[in-house]
């Protein structure tokens, strides 16, 4: 049984999307809609081994703006509920939910080139998740 829907949002259109299609989800089963955006950091794979990184809890200075504007996204959705964290997308989302959550993300469908690097948030949610998953597409196919 769901009892919450938990949409991951990466500011995309495929993530406003996903917004859209968690909240009438959340609507049609009456349980908490709750929005959650990580700030992630750049990928290590892109830069040199050597390159120096940035500290991880420099990101986290990242979070109070990120949290403003995911409320600013929310405020079609009264009653819905913001978390912004630090790391990992998948990871997150799949700890934040449980086998009790309608897990729902954006898929933008980036090339080879970047799913070879970069991998799929969405495909990576759908292999480590412990509930349902609901992926929605960028645009629709016609």
């Amino acid at each position: 049984m769901v009892n919450r829907v938990l949409v991951g949002v990466d500011f995309s259109e495929a993530s406003r999307r996903a917004l859209k299609q968690a909240s009438q989800w959340a609507a049609r089963l009456n349980v908490p809609l709750i929005a959650m955006h990580v700030v992630t950091q750049p990928s290590q794979a892109v830069f040199q081994p050597y390159a120096p990184m940035a500290d991880p809890s420099w990101f986290q200075k990242f979070e109070p703006d990120a949290k403003k504007l995911l409320d600013d996204w929310l405020s079609p959705y009264p009653g819905s509920t913001s978390i912004v964290r630090t790391g990992s997308a998948a990871k997150l989302l799949v700890a934040e939910a449980g086998a009790d959550t309608l897990l729902v993300v954006g898929h933008v469908g980036h090339g080879a080139l970047d799913s070879l690097l970069f991998g799929s948030t969405a495909d990576r949610v759908i292999r480590s998740a412990q509930g349902d998953v609901l992926v929605v597409r960028a645009e629709s196919r016609n």
